[in-house]
């Protein structure tokens, strides 16, 4: 009868006399010195104390995701979903305090509590029914998303916190942003956890063998169960801080904070495949990737540039941390040669990868750093890059040039492009300073950083902003205001106290019952009809759904608003939601697109399904739309001349700049536009106009 050898199996243990300071984490910290040493060079006020707070403030959030998903990456598992769960909390939060009338201070702890339940849901999946993590916590990001989204039905959003919560996210403890100690506190606890407790040591060793921890006996199920609650007590926590910081609870807070969190953890040295990890390492990651951010902004550069260096570092990160033997060879996880000191090795690879990508990067960006200064100083037009400016907002300093800084809703978007060339013909004529930056997509709580980044930056005279929510970006505009900046709104508006002005494109009333009469002609004053938007918070188009409503009630008994559906400003998402009207309504007989991206995605559908019998409207520009328009399936297109948009923005920014424009003024001169006229505190660009069969062909942008 044959015998079990049941002897010990070898684990990995820690090396006696192991650094505090791992090789790899010191090529890392001469990385942060490098983009630090750069970014104080090319940069406006990098290398300042305001900054570097301002840093920290904006990066505690994913910081605890960060922290939270070290020991879960270190055990060999994966949490996706902690980002669904920071927009699930925010909701949860938002609905305590002002639903259930909680204070905040207790919505935030049962917040937190949800948010432990929640990682408990995913640890329970993973150990009772051995479901893989990334299949499980793929699932949840779902979940926790849907049900955010179910609970809002994708539009209700928090504000109005009292100032005593809004303290933790956007007051200071003397020089120091009050959300900073939790931070600390958090990476000392975590810390403690991987690297001084048997926690942490077992966490390793799963991380290397799961099945060579349990002959061991180490209580694996236990172990990778706490980590998971750890994950979601920290994304419930990071939900509350976020709220605090941006002054709103919406659904989708914490997108794509997931990845950004993983990338900070395999940058820092923690394997993705599990088996070692560093919370120092983690930390530094985080940094690089913030200094990364914030060092391009302030360089006014394209922050797109940080997207493409970060994503690439995490290709590499995880390429080079391939190990298809390790598995292997953890018996022998102490010999010279073995599956650790190959872990080393490529870890060290990593960091100094990292270092050459971000020095071949950042030559490239002083090469054009340079090229820009060159053409300023021959006298060129307007520019991307940032001069010292005048310091405040009380008018440009004599021999300064107005500095102002401008932002759309989302980069990228048609729309917003033709507003752009629009703002450089203006700045070229006026001879002022523009810098052009933006969200890549429609997210709030980005517009809000960008906001704090250029009043850290300084130099700027004016902020003109294409608002996503109207009260969510109102606490970071009054800060400026605060600072002697003045600030502009154009395309869609923030709460009065927020701004000096609005430049109005043309009414809500206008557009409203402009889009509702165009849509009752084509529908013969009788049918049904279906309303897709860009978001269902988007302030301005709600204001148009307001109208579009209260025109319908009153002139238009015989027709229908079956349903209105967001697309988040992108053709594709449009395209789908047409299709799902249609097949859900199927006597619709009209679609009103009132976002631009929506009218040519929305017209597309209409096309492929063949439905001669549903025709499109909305606000478009004439170019994306000419083809549809000819076919005979989009009837009308509203709108006014984009360019002219952007072109009066920056005319009434540097005319407020310069003391020109003020409170009770009656108009204003619009240099190629002519006369303007202001109805109180709104600069109004004109009526609406309608491109048809007749006139499409005439017009180009």
């Amino acid at each position: 009868m044959s015998t079990l050898d049941i002897s010990p199996i070898a684990l990995p243990a820690p090396r006696q006399g192991r650094p505090l300071v791992q090789p790899q984490q010191l090529i890392l910290a001469a990385l942060l010195a490098f983009e630090i040493a750069i970014f104080s060079l090319i940069g406006s006020r990098f290398l300042t104390w305001d900054n570097f707070f301002q840093v920290q403030r904006l990066n505690v959030e994913l910081g605890l995701l960060a922290l939270a998903l070290t020991p879960v990456i270190v055990s060999g598992g994966i949490d996706l979903s902690v980002g669904s769960l920071m927009g699930l909390s925010a909701v949860l939060f938002g609905m305590m305090w002002r639903d259930r009338e909680m204070s905040p201070w207790l919505a935030g702890a049962v917040t937190i509590g949800v948010g432990g339940l929640a990682g408990l849901l995913n640890a329970t999946l993973i150990t009772r029914l051995r479901i893989p993590p990334l299949i499980v916590t793929l699932g949840s990001f779902s979940l926790f998303r849907g049900i955010a989204e179910g609970l809002t039905g994708g539009y209700d959003n928090f504000t109005n916190f009292p100032k005593s919560f809004l303290f933790l996210g956007q007051g200071n403890i003397g020089p120091m942003p009050a959300q900073i100690p939790i931070l600390l506190i958090a990476a000392a606890g975590f810390w403690v956890l991987l690297h001084r407790a048997a926690i942490g040591r077992a966490l390793c060793a799963i991380g290397f063998s799961p099945e060579g921890a349990r002959h061991a006996g180490i209580p694996v199920e236990r172990r990778i169960g706490l980590v998971y609650v750890l994950s979601g007590l920290m994304s419930a926590l990071a939900a509350v801080i976020y709220v605090s910081r941006v002054g709103q609870a919406k659904a989708d807070a914490g997108t794509g904070y997931e990845l950004l969190a993983i990338t900070a953890v395999v940058l820092g040295g923690t394997s993705i495949f599990g088996g070692r990890g560093s919370i120092i390492g983690t930390l530094m990651g985080l940094f690089a990737i913030a200094i990364l951010q914030n060092g391009l902004r302030l360089a006014d550069l394209r922050p797109e540039l940080a997207g493409i260096l970060t994503g690439t570092l995490l290709l590499v990160a995880i390429g080079l941390d391939w190990r298809p033997s390790s598995r292997a060879m953890v018996a022998q996880a102490g010999a010279p040669g073995s599956a650790a000191e190959e872990f080393d090795m490529k870890n060290s690879q990593v960091a100094a990868i990292c270092a050459v990508i971000l020095a071949a990067a950042l030559i490239v960006v002083g090469g054009n750093f340079m090229l820009v200064k060159s053409i300023q100083q021959g006298g060129g037009g307007a520019s991307f890059s940032g001069t010292n400016g005048s310091g405040g907002g009380r008018g440009p300093a004599a021999g300064k040039k107005v500095t102002i800084a401008m932002m759309p809703k989302s980069m990228g978007n048609a729309y917003f492009i033709a507003a752009q060339k629009g703002a450089q013909d203006a700045a070229k004529e006026l001879g002022v300073e523009l810098l052009w930056d933006g969200p890549t997509d429609t997210d709030p709580a980005k517009q809000n950083e960008i906001v704090d980044t250029w009043i850290t930056r300084g130099g700027i005279d004016v902020i003109a902003v294409a608002v996503e929510n109207r009260d969510g970006i109102a606490s970071a505009l009054r800060k400026a205001r605060d600072k002697g900046i003045k600030v502009v709104t154009y395309d869609a508006d923030t709460t009065p106290d927020a701004r000096d002005f609005f430049v109005n494109q043309a009414t809500p009333e206008g557009i409203g019952y402009t889009l509702m009469d165009s849509a009752a002609k084509s529908m013969g004053g009788k049918g049904e009809f279906a309303i897709i938007t860009a978001s269902l918070t988007a302030s301005n188009m709600n204001e148009w759904r307001k109208n579009i409503e209260a025109r319908l009630k009153e002139k238009y008994p015989d027709i229908k608003l079956v349903d209105t559906r967001p697309c988040d400003d992108k053709q594709d998402k449009a395209f789908s939601e047409t299709n799902t009207l249609l097949s859900k309504y199927p006597d619709v007989k009209l679609i009103m697109a009132i976002c631009s991206p929506a009218v040519p995605g929305a017209a597309e559908a209409v096309k492929q399904a063949g439905r001669k019998d549903v025709h499109v409207v909305g606000l478009g520009l004439p170019n994306q739309n000419k083809a549809y328009v000819h076919e005979g399936i989009t009837d009308a297109v509203i709108l006014w001349n984009t360019m002219d948009l952007g072109y009066l923005t920056v005319l009434a920014s540097d005319a407020l700049a310069k003391g020109a424009l003020k409170p009770g003024d009656a108009s204003l001169p619009g240099g190629r536009i002519g006369k303007i006229e202001i109805k109180g505190d709104n600069i109004l660009l004109g009526t609406p106009f309608i491109f048809n069969k007749d006139n499409i062909d005439k017009f180009d942008f």
